[in-house]
Parts: structure tokens; C-alpha cells; sequence
């Protein structure tokens, strides 16, 4: 239930306002949000592979109304990656992209306009030595994003793909997927779906992420392990046991078991952040907090005590 509300409240006007007018909820964003601006992600950035893991870094944005907000999107990622090749930093940090924050979601042309705008971010990463990995969204976007990621592998055969494992669909994909050269970020998925197309129990999630792992590691493609689930993480070790530590990787997000974080990469093992910035954080901060009970007891504890 109090997954469902906090969703819901993810997509509401009058929730945002409530939450982004809230002085004390600042010090909480914080803890999964790495800052408002370029010079935040940059500081993070190289934090974070200062104890050996990697980064894959999220300009805050998505469900653009506006080409200009979307072409503002774009000149974001255009900054980021000179700053990450100006600092050194495009050896161990990619970037990740959200399609509707770089036009899907237009109604006129939104498709075009997202392979356009998503073909000059993945040129301006190749210049500089890095990739980048298309977000996924909402299920009425799994067609779409999956359709411009292959029009998009034509001249960057290294683009990442997403797969969210409470999707019924998830396990085909994965096999379509599993080919050589495919970097595949499995996750469990965080956005409000129905019945009809997504799991809703736990228990049936997590059986359907097992399923789908074992597809991706049996295949030929680079699995990204995306959870913070410790006994997934475990059955992800054994999986993978049989190939070399450079051919997959495990993801978590900032700020969630950083501990478990290096502990992972300290055994030899990559292991990629996944770092948002940017003021447009309350869509990504409330599915964060639907993810666990104790993300909510965290933000509540922090509303109630005086600062």
C-alpha cells in the first residue's frame, strides 16, 4: 500500500510542491542525490572512483513537455562529458539518459526527436572515451526505448540497454538481448504498473529477476546486476562465476549500502554507482522511497527532528 501511494505521489503536481517546499527535506534528498549542478557531479564522480568503483551519472529530468527543455537536456550531457574528459574522469564514468527527458514523450515527432538528441549525446561520449546506457521508463515506453536503442547500436554498438525484471515481458527481451556486445542492466523496476503487465508480488519479482539473470549470463552479451538485494547478489556471484570478472558488473545507487558498495569492489569485482544531479529530483526521490520501508522511515525521522 505505502509503495503504491508514494508512486502515485511520484507523478502528482500538488505532492511535489508539498515535498520541494519542505525546508528539512533537503538533508534527505542529499543522501541519494549527489547535488543541484555539473560541479556537485563532477565531485561525486570522482569520489566515487577514488576507492575503486565505477560511475554511471543521471541528468535529473524526464516526461519533457517542451523541445526546449529537451534540447536544454541535451546541452546538460554535452557539459557533463567535457567536464568528466576535462578532469580525467571517462575511464571509469559513463552517462545514463532518460528518453523522455530528451524528447520521447512530445507529441509531435517524440520519437525522432529522441534518437536525434540521443545520437549527439552517444557522439559526443565516443569522442571523449566513454558510453552511455538508455534509461527505462514506464512500460508504455518499453517499445519505443527498445526500438531507438537498436537504431541507435547501427553507429554505437556499446549503447547500454535497461530491463526491469516486474515486467512480464522482461525474460523475452533479455533473450533478444543476450548477444555479444550487449551491456544489459537488469533491475527490478520502480514505477507503478498493472497487473497485466508486470508482477506485483515480491516473491514473483524476484523469481523473475533470477530467471532473467540467468538468461543474460548464459548469453554472450555484459550483464550489469543493478540491486541491493544481498541474496540476489549472491545467486549474481554464483551465476557468474564461470566468466572473467571484467565481463559483467554489479549497480547500485547513490547513497544505498555504499559499505556493501566497496566491500564488492575491494574482492575484485566492478562495481558501478548509478549518480544523479540536477534540481529536477522528485520523480527520482519518491521511487526511491517506494523501494523500501526504511527510505520512508529515514525521510519521516528526518521531517520530525529539529534541525
Amino acid at each position: 500500500m505505502m509503495r503504491s501511494v508514494l508512486l502515485a505521489a511520484s507523478r502528482s503536481a500538488g505532492a511535489r510542491k508539498l515535498v520541494e517546499s519542505t525546508p528539512l527535506t533537503r538533508p534527505v534528498v542529499e543522501r541519494f542525490v549527489a547535488g543541484d549542478d555539473v560541479d556537485a557531479a563532477i565531485r561525486a564522480t570522482a569520489e566515487v572512483l577514488g576507492d575503486g568503483r565505477l560511475v554511471t551519472l543521471d541528468h535529473l529530468g524526464e516526461d519533457t513537455v517542451e523541445e526546449s527543455q529537451a534540447n536544454d537536456t541535451v546541452e546538460a550531457y554535452l557539459t557533463l562529458l567535457a567536464r568528466l574528459e576535462s578532469h580525467g574522469l571517462t575511464n571509469g564514468a559513463e552517462v545514463s539518459v532518460k528518453l523522455s527527458a530528451v524528447g520521447q514523450s512530445l507529441p509531435i515527432d517524440g520519437e525522432k526527436i529522441a534518437l536525434e538528441n540521443a545520437r549527439r549525446i552517444c557522439a559526443a561520449a565516443a569522442v571523449v572515451g566513454t558510453t552511455v546506457t538508455l534509461d527505462m521508463e514506464d512500460h508504455t515506453t518499453t517499445d519505443s526505448t527498445l526500438g531507438i536503442l537498436r537504431e541507435l547500436r547501427v553507429d554505437f554498438p556499446w549503447v547500454g540497454a535497461v530491463l526491469q525484471a516486474y515486467l512480464r515481458r522482461t525474460e523475452q527481451d533479455c533473450r533478444d538481448l543476450a548477444c555479444a556486445g550487449s551491456r544489459v542492466r537488469l533491475c527490478k523496476g520502480a514505477y507503478q504498473e498493472p497487473a497485466s503487465v508486470a508482477y506485483q508480488d515480491k516473491h514473483d519479482v524476484d523469481l523473475s529477476y533470477v530467471r532473467c539473470l540467468k538468461v543474460l549470463m548464459e548469453g554472450d552479451g555484459y550483464p550489469m546486476v543493478a540491486s541491493h538485494d544481498p541474496r540476489l547478489i549472491a545467486i549474481a556471484a554464483d551465476l557468474a562465476s564461470a566468466r572473467s570478472k571484467d565481463s559483467y558488473e554489479f549497480q547500485m545507487l547513490y547513497g544505498i549500502r555504499p559499505e556493501e558498495q566497496r566491500r564488492i569492489a575491494a574482492e575484485g569485482n566492478r562495481m558501478r554507482v548509478y549518480v544523479p544531479y540536477g534540481d529536477e529530483w522528485y520523480g527520482y526521490f519518491m521511487r526511491r522511497l517506494a523501494e523500501r520501508p526504511a527510505n520512508v522511515a529515514f525521510f519521516a525521522r528526518s521531517l520530525l527532528t529539529k534541525s
